[in-house]
């Protein structure tokens, strides 16, 4: 200003005015006087004003309106000229403000007339401008007026004019709005204004307003009016308007003023109330508007979008968005859901692309799109703008590759209110099919056919619209094909880009101040500490209110981001381009990430991850469908055709490798392109950059990773760095030289990618971690059921990660070792290789790793170091298992001395080897445990001895290789010395652990749990090694067996003496009588199947070629064992409190041994029972061991040794020792030990049975039916004497009858017809076998004891008799062995398993001397009386006496006759004696039938008999008459008159009957017994007439006897005469004949008796019955038998003595 009013240019200013005025004077004078006279006048009074006034301008401007009246008639004249010069002075006096309100108004007045005459129009708008620019001066109405004025210009025909006028307008319209400005400036200072707007205000409140202000808002609300097509309120005389223009001075008014329409409530009102109706009014063609549809289909034609107003209203919509957002939060909504409708297909091109360019102005103000996702998306029921926006540009960017053909209505889905379902089925991951055309250079996206260029447009973050600036043009342009693409693109990389640098911002300083507070409230310098935590919560609230804003913006955008980018990801064939979309999306997969959205980031993972492999490739993770689809075919290209495929032929993108694709059945092979590689490092680089927010979707990032590697052919190397390798599979894989060069580079990314894992948190890294081993579990499914390659990738970078977290391996280690070892029971060797590799290297590189503390002081990191170790021993596969125990071989040499408690482990690790895992595998495990004994004993914790016992036994039991369970057994004596030799420091140790244990327990309140508790800890260390022995003794195989029991008593043996008393308690009970269990068991149900041979060319001897008699040697071994400790030790053991519970189970095992059925066993066992029984007493010193002494023994045949025991006990402490040792003084008596009743009466019941379980015979037989032997039986019989020795004081008749019965039983047992040549005597031999002799031996003890014994004893004698009568049975009927058939010892085969019967004979023929002898002895026994002994000895005698010539041996009738008659003679004395008792009563009847069926035997005579000895029997036959004649028939009154009656009948029948059929005619009359018959006959006769009858009952049987006999011959001569008569000539049968030839000797020999007979004794019907007898005889003369002839002469000759002349003789008879 200073430069108008400095003197000197008030000095120019004044000359000006007056050159000016008489310029116009001049002009003026000819045509307009009055003028001229006004100018002249105004010169005066210029001149007047400068000469009077100092403040000239002042002055000039108080007078203005005089000063230019003059100016303005000159314009008033309408000349040009003159007005040209008018308006110039005007503008001079304007610009130096000399202007007053009045003169201005006066001014626009007559500049209205210059317009309306269309004069000077561009001279008007200047003056205009001027005037409006350099003073305030014009209001209202004269502003008004201005305003219309240039309007109207405006719209003038002259073009020019026209556009100076729009000019002019602009600059007017700002100049009334920055008046108002400065008047607020103005009067901030005096008050401040009320910014808030209420929502109430009226419009026509213009009062209120300032003047400036007032003009301004009249001018606007015209503006509104005149573009709605409404009358102005102010600019009066407006005649016309456009709308694009009206637009355009809104928008400026909007765009540069914000601040007037956000400070004055009145034009926030305008605002609300006229502007954003109108702005939607005019929309409306553009929304109803649909491409190619038919006008016929609404009732009124639709107006159709213009472009000029349409692209001037999205100008305006942008600056109110962008300026007015907090004022117009509904409308502004309204707004931004319209500009998304305009995107839609169906909108013309031109208009998406305005709206497209109006959305990216927005895009790069995050700011902004912050406010939308608070103002919209987090309200409810509001529209989801943001989201939409987002979803409408991934719809527009889909729509654009579809392409409609023109004229349809689109097919893109409706973006709008469509939420996510629109967005996300842009299909994002089908592959791209070329058109094949040429290889175009220019960047595009190309996609189903569809290419679309990508233009340049804008640089990055600012929006620089094209088409919105196209002010000037009225038609629609063309959009050049790729503009709306690039725009929309550039729109969704601006948007991740501002959105993801905002929030990250943000978060970056949420987090530093968190960290800043926390410190401040740890640093104790801070005084208010409530002041503090405010602000603490103060931020955490603003924290929360934040975030949740970022979370709501990434939710609202992701969906559609990912599918509009992911399409062009897909579609993208530039590499600057693809770059940028990976870049945007690991942008947002890291903002995902650090929000904690999972779904989202997982998202955005994935399309990376599918970016980088080859399209369809069929990867689970990937596809969320179920269904993984296969490769497409047009990629599977098989074997060497990959070389042939030009990279255009299918895609615009290079081909860089092609491999195997990482599948169960890999379909040909898949290719890489140059994008995927872009894809991969970028999926690295976010892995590398972001691990820390990936959490679980590092099993995304790895799987792919593992397929891309295995795609490329990376295979692991040592430590778990993968290396170009060339791939297995051969010829498939083909890689470029590009990608060549970049293997390393991605290998070394690779490594360095888990090296970093070490800066991980703890929690990210287990997601690491967890994320590997799910995708090693997957490469672990593909690689099942085939031996392909499998891929190694997890388990490499396991190792990998492993070995570098080492630090702080603790937390690691549980999931990563899992793992492995479950990759270590893969089927698929290579995959468990690696899995046991990696395993075991970082179990290794754990134990050598530095930790801090040292592992010596953490042993339980140490222990969870060794744990997995052991785990692998629970896997079944050999190479797992040689990897494992190469491990422990490894650990053994470089870490041995210092394992401690890891030993339990490692030696765990040895144990867990079994029995079916190679030869190889336990000879290794076996070397560690060598290693481990031979150096490793002192240095490890005497808690682990147990352990290394334990282990080496269980090598003694692996059958792998024999020479090894040998050695073990060998170790395991090495240990025991060990133990022997260190004993006392090993018990100090153990003690002292077993005291800290019970203590431990105890607080805890369990109780203490170890083997063999209650024993001290050495004992129990003791124990626990002959368990182990004991398991030995049981193994499979005979060498073991033999080796592990001659150990395992040899141990007991010299070590047993450390053990304390109490300890040999659970020896016997848990250790030997265990052991005598499970021996017992094993060898009852062993195989018998015969062993061919032992492997390779070893022969078996045959007493050992079954399993059955292997183990046999087996029992015999253990059973003599324990027997000879028991007897060594008896001592020691007595004392114990149960010792004689243990001596029942000692005699249980000998019992169930000695009934086993194996001869060797069964005769073992009889030999330990000797042995504990003492009966062969223990040696000691002074004794020679060669004859062992016997102590009672009564037994003539003293045991032989038995075959496999012969060699004899070694005794490792002598009883001098013993002596020693327990410093007793007087000797401990051995004899007298046992004296013990109920140990003998326990020995007793177990001989009992034994003996009767042995002998009893089997229901059943057939070859395999055992039955005991001979050794056998007579060892059993021999131990009954001398165990007698000790029990007899209470040895009652029950024990009698049991003994009984087993002799009985044993003698009944058969022998084999094998065995027999050896046992059996040659038959004629009468010789007794040793168990027949120790039978009878037993016997005789017992019968010498009865005789010495007490009274009590003797009622025995009638069980002895019993016993031995049963004996003498034996002769005739040998003992039958239940069903079994035994031949004949003469008929039976030496080969055949057949069974013979001993020879009886000789036995039975002893017993009956001895029972002769015994009854001699003790006839007159009470005992022997009462029980009838005579009878049964009768009874007994009856069997060989009826049997007779058909006895097995002739001796045995012979004997048993000679030995009745020593009996009778001796007993029937007795029995007389006895006569009135009774108790001989029933011997009689028996008596009879025994003379009876001995003298009418029923035998025949053998054919080869000799008369001499037919003699020499028939005299036997006759001195048994004399017995009865003499011994019997005396006493007949002490008999019982049954018996004398049947005496009677007998000597009757042998009178007659005595003949025998089967001798020749011949011999007949030497084979009749005559001498006999006479006997007979004689002593009948003798008796039945003899004087000495007493009684007339005996004197009638006599005649009985002789009536019977006559009447008897009667019969047989009168048959004979009958069959002689009807047989005519032919002879009768033989027995008939000489029947009748007996008949007539007896009546020849009956009346030469009769004769001698006293005749007193004769009765008269006796003679008649005689004498009838002769005419009968008279009739058998006509006989033709010649023998018949003769005996009838014999008969005939004696009735010589009846002839008498008859008289007197008749009167005698009959008187």
């Amino acid at each position: 200003m200073s430069g108008t009013s400095s003197p000197e240019a008030v000095k120019k200013l004044l000359e000006n005015m007056q050159s000016d005025l008489r310029a116009l004077s001049l002009e003026c004078k000819k045509k307009f006087p009055p003028v001229k006279e006004a100018a002249e006048s105004g010169i005066i009074k210029v001149k007047t004003i400068a000469a009077r006034n100092t403040e000239i301008l002042a002055a000039l401007k108080e007078n203005s309106s005089e000063v230019v009246q003059p100016f303005l008639m000159g314009c008033g004249t309408k000349e040009p000229k003159i007005t040209q010069l008018c308006l110039a002075a005007i503008q001079r006096l304007m610009s130096h403000e000399v202007v007053s309100e009045t003169a201005a108004g006066n001014i626009i007045n007559m500049l209205w007339q210059l317009m309306e005459n269309s004069l000077e129009e561009l001279k008007l708008l200047q003056t205009v401008l001027v005037l409006l620019t350099t003073n305030t001066v014009v209001h209202d109405e004269a502003l008004s007026k201005a305003i219309v004025l240039c309007f109207r210009l405006h719209f003038t025909k002259d073009n020019i004019t026209n556009n100076t006028a729009a000019a002019t307008v602009r600059q007017v319209v700002t100049v009334v709005f920055e008046r108002m400005v400065a008047e607020d400036e103005r009067h901030r200072d005096i008050i401040e204004q009320p910014i808030l707007v209420q929502g109430n205000s009226n419009r026509r409140s213009v009062s209120t307003l300032k003047p400036c202000a007032k003009d301004a808002y009249m001018l606007f609300q015209d503006l509104c009016q005149l573009v709605n097509a409404d009358a102005p309120y102010w600019l009066v005389g407006m005649t016309e308007m456009t709308r694009t223009f009206g637009l355009e001075l809104l928008e400026s008014v909007l765009n540069d003023f914000p601040q007037v329409f956000l400070q004055h409530q009145e034009f926030s009102f305008l605002l609300k109330e006229r502007v954003c109706p109108l702005v939607i009014k005019l929309f409306s063609p553009n929304i109803k508007f649909r491409q190619g549809s038919s006008t016929s289909s609404s009732p009124a034609p639709v107006e159709k979008p213009y472009f000029p107003i349409c692209m001037r209203l999205l100008r305006v919509v942008s600056v109110l968005i962008k300026q007015f957002y907090s004022l117009l939060v509904t409308e502004c909504e309204i707004f931004l859901s319209l500009l998304v409708k305009f995107l839609d297909a169906d909108k013309p091109q031109w208009l998406r692309a305005v709206a497209v360019e109006s959305i990216h102005r927005f895009c790069v103000q995050p700011q902004l799109l912050r406010s939308f996702c608070q103002s919209y998306d987090m309200k409810q029921h509001s529209t989801k703008v943001f989201r939409d926006i987002v979803n409408a540009l991934g719809s527009f960017i889909q729509s654009l590759f579809l392409v409609p053909p023109t004229g349809n209505p689109a097919t893109s889905n409706q973006a709008g209110n469509n939420n996510l379902g629109g967005s996300v089925s842009a299909p994002a991951n089908s592959g791209m099919v070329g058109i094949g055309g040429g290889v175009t250079l220019l960047p595009a996206f190309e996609y189903r056919g569809t290419w679309i260029p990508i233009l340049t447009i804008t640089v990055q973050g600012s929006a620089k619209a094209t088409y919105l600036e196209m002010l000037d043009k009225v038609e629609p342009p063309t959009i050049p094909e790729g503009y709306a693409m690039s725009v929309a693109f550039h729109c969704l990389l601006d948007l991740v880009r501002g959105i993801t640098s905002m929030i990250e911002g943000e978060l970056g300083e949420v987090e530093t101040e968190c960290q800043t507070t926390t410190e401040e409230a740890s640093s104790p310098t801070q005084s208010s500490e409530q002041q503090d935590l405010q602000s603490t919560s103060d931020q955490m609230d603003k924290e929360i209110v934040s975030r949740a804003v970022w979370e709501e913006m990434v939710n609202a955008c992701w969906c559609g981001l990912l599918a509009a980018l992911s399409l062009l990801l897909d579609a993208s064939t530039d590499e600057a381009a693809t770059e940028n979309i990976l870049k945007a999306e690991l942008t947002m997969a890291a903002l995902c990430g650090r929000l904690g959205l999972i779904t989202s980031r997982d998202a955005f993972i994935t399309a990376i991850c599918k970016g980088s492999l080859p399209p369809h490739y069929a990867l689970t993770v990937l596809n969320t469908t179920t269904a993984a689809t296969l490769s497409n075919k047009s990629y599977s290209v098989q074997g060497q055709s990959v070389m042939m495929i030009s990279p255009s032929s299918e895609s615009h993108q290079q081909v860089v490798a092609v491999g195997q694709p990482l599948a169960v059945q890999p379909q040909g092979t898949v290719m890489l392109t140059s994008k995927n590689i872009q894809c991969m490092r970028t999926l690295l680089n976010l892995a590398h950059c972001h691990g820390a927010v990936l959490g679980t979707s590092w099993q995304l990032v790895l799987a792919t990773l593992q397929h891309l590697v295995w795609i490329l052919g990376l295979k692991p190397s040592s430590g778990g760095a993968l290396k170009p390798g060339r791939a297995v599979e051969g010829p498939s894989t083909v890689l470029t030289t590009a990608v060549m060069t970049d293997l390393p580079v991605i290998s070394n990314i690779l490594s360095r990618l888990f090296e970093s894992s070490q800066y991980l948190d703890d929690v990210s890294l287990h997601h690491l971690i967890n994320a590997l081993c799910s995708l090693s579990l997957e490469a672990m499914d593909m690689a099942y059921g085939n031996n392909k390659e499998p891929s190694l990738f997890a388990v490499a970078k396991l190792l990998e990660t492993g070995l570098v977290n080492m630090h702080r391996i603790e937390i690691l280690w549980r999931p990563l070792t899992g793992h492995l070892l479950e990759v270590c029971q893969h089927p698929n060797s290579r995959m468990r290789e690696w899995g046991a590799e990696a395993l075991t290297s970082l179990i290794k590189a754990g134990l050598t790793f530095n930790h801090d503390p040292p592992l010596s002081q953490n042993q339980r990191l140490q222990l969870l170091l060794l744990n997995p170790l052991k785990e692998m021993s629970n896997i079944n596969h050999p190479d797992i298992r040689l990897k494992q125990l190469e491990c422990v071989l490894q650990i053994l040499q470089s870490q041995g001395d210092s394992l401690g408690p890891g030993w339990p482990l490692v030696l765990g690790v040895m144990g867990a080897i079994r029995n079916d895992q190679g030869e190889s595998l336990i000879r290794t495990a076996f070397q560690c445990l060598q290693l481990v004994v031979t150096d490793f004993l002192p240095t490890m914790p005497c808690t682990c001895l147990q352990i290394v016992v334990d282990v080496a036994g269980s090598f003694g039991l692996h059958n792998q290789e024999l020479n090894i369970s040998l050695t073990s057994i060998g170790l395991l004596w090495n240990i025991s010395d060990y133990f022997f030799q260190r004993g006392e420091t090993i018990e100090k140790e153990l003690n002292k652990e077993e005291a800290a244990q019970q203590k431990q327990a105890e607080e805890k309140g369990v109780v203490l749990n170890r083997p063999f508790h209650p024993a001290p800890p050495f004992d129990c260390l003791w124990l626990c090694l002959y368990a182990k022995l004991g398991e030995l003794c049981v193994d499979p195989r005979p060498a073991v067996r033999k080796s592990a029991g001659q150990t395992l008593f040899s141990t007991i043996g010299a070590h047993g003496t450390l053990l304390q008393h109490s300890t040999w308690h659970t020896v016997i009970w848990k250790v030997l009588f265990h052991l005598l269990d499970r021996v017992r068991e094993s060898s009852t149900t062993a195989d018998k199947e015969k062993i061919e041979s032992g492997g390779g060319n070893i022969l078996i001897h045959h007493s050992r070629d079954t399993a059955e008699k292997q183990w046999a040697e087996t029992w015999v071994l253990t059973l003599a064992g324990v027997a000879r400790i028991f007897n060594t030790r008896r001592y020691l053991l007595q004392p114990l409190g149960d010792f004689s519970r243990a001596w029942d189970v000692l005699l249980d095992h000998i019992q169930s041994a000695a009934l086993s059925k194996n001869n060797e066993v069964s005769l073992a066992a009889l030999k330990s029972f000797q042995e504990i029984l003492q009966i062969v007493s223990p040696v000691r010193d002074s004794d020679k061991p060669e004859t062992p002494p016997v102590v009672n023994v009564p037994v003539p045949v003293l045991i032989g040794p038995i075959s496999g025991m012969s060699r004899p006990f070694v005794r490792t402490d002598s009883i001098g020792e013993r002596l020693g040792r327990y410093s007793s003084s007087e000797p401990p008596i051995v004899t007298d030990e046992l004296e013990d009743l109920n140990l003998w009466w326990a020995a007793w019941n177990t001989w009992y049975r034994i003996g009767s379980e042995s002998t009893k015979p089997p229901v059943t037989f057939d070859k395999l039916t055992f039955i005991p032997s001979q050794p056998f039986l007579t060892a059993l019989i021999q131990i009954f004497p001398a165990l007698y020795q000790h029990i007899k004081t209470g040895f009652n008749m029950d024990d009698l009858q049991k003994l009984g019965v087993i002799l009985h039983s044993a003698i009944s047992v058969p022998i084999s017809s094998d065995a027999s040549p050896f046992i059996l005597p040659s038959y004629t031999e009468a010789v007794l076998t040793s168990l027949q002799e120790a039978v009878l031996t037993a016997l005789d003890v017992l019968q010498k004891a009865i005789c010495v014994g007490p009274e009590n004893m003797q009622i025995m004698y009638p069980a002895i008799f019993d016993q031995l009568l049963a004996f003498v049975e034996f002769s005739c009927k040998p003992p039958q062995y239940g069903q079994l058939e035994t031949k004949h010892i003469a008929n039976a085969k030496y080969n055949q398993a057949e069974w013979v019967a001993l020879n009886y004979v000789p036995f039975a023929e002893r017993s009956l001397e001895v029972v002769v002898d015994l009854y001699q002895k003790t006839a007159c026994h009470k005992a022997v009386v009462n029980e009838k002994v005579l009878q049964y000895i009768i009874k007994t005698l009856r069997v060989p006496l009826s049997l007779k010539y058909s006895c097995p041996s002739e001796s045995t009738w012979k004997l048993a006759v000679s030995s009745l008659l020593k009996v009778l003679s001796i007993g029937l004395p007795v029995a007389r004696q006895h006569a009135s008792s009774g108790k001989f009563d029933s011997m009689w009847p028996e008596l009879a039938n025994t003379f009876e069926d001995f003298l009418f035997t029923k035998s025949i005579p053998p054919d080869n008999l000799s008369i001499q000895e037919f003699q020499r029997n028939e005299n036997i036959d006759v001195e048994v008459v004399q017995l009865i004649s003499n011994e019997i028939l005396p006493y007949a009154n002490f008999i019982p008159k049954e018996f004398v009656g049947q005496i009677m009948t007998m000597l009757n029948k042998g009178s007659i009957h005595s003949q025998s059929s089967s001798f020749t005619e011949a011999e007949i009359d030497i084979r009749l017994r005559e001498e006999f018959s006479k006997m007979c006959f004689e002593t009948l006769l003798q008796f039945s007439f003899s004087n000495k009858v007493t009684t007339p009952q005996e004197g009638y049987i006599s005649r009985m006897a002789l009536s019977v006999l006559l009447k008897r011959s009667q019969d047989v001569l009168h048959r004979y005469i009958e069959d002689e008569r009807l047989s005519g000539k032919c002879p009768l049968p033989r027995q008939q004949v000489t029947e009748i030839i007996f008949v007539l000797k007896a009546v020849s020999t009956l009346i030469d008796s009769l004769k001698k007979t006293q005749p007193e004794n004769v009765d008269g019907n006796t003679w008649a019955q005689v004498i009838a007898l002769y005419p009968t005889l008279v009739e058998c003369i006509t006989c033709s038998s010649s023998e018949v002839c003769s005996a009838l002469k014999e008969a005939l000759v004696p009735f010589k003595d009846f002839m008498q002349p008859p008289a007197s003789r008749v009167q005698n008879g009959e008187s």
